[in-house]
């Protein structure tokens, strides 16, 4: 993690509404990748391993999609009490960009 990266992480004083619910699929799909892992060491067909990547993939989609209701629930309001939106938009508008290409 970056310095910038760890610096702004530091910087939420609110709860997220969906912190559990975030780590338990991430633990999900840290395991299904660690099974592909394994099925591709064992040289599964490549269709199967396709199959189960795209799996992952929107899994990742699907935890992204809670994270961003996360923080439109969370952070963005909290930064409207707190008077500073326009920081919180501006580093929501980079992270989506980062995270659709």
């Amino acid at each position: 993690m970056s310095e910038k990266n760890r610096e702004h992480s530091h910087r939420h004083n609110h709860e997220h509404k969906y912190r559990k619910q975030v780590i338990n699929r991430l633990a999900r799909i840290e395991g299904h990748v660690r099974a592909i892992k394994e099925m591709a060491a064992e040289g599964r067909d490549c269709p199967d391993i396709l199959l189960q990547i795209a799996a992952v993939r929107k899994a990742l989609d699907s935890t992204a999609k809670v994270i961003f209701a996360d923080h439109m629930e969370s952070c963005l309001v909290d930064a409207v009490h707190q008077g500073n939106e326009d920081q919180v938009l501006n580093d929501l508008k980079k992270a989506l960009d980062n995270f659709i290409r």
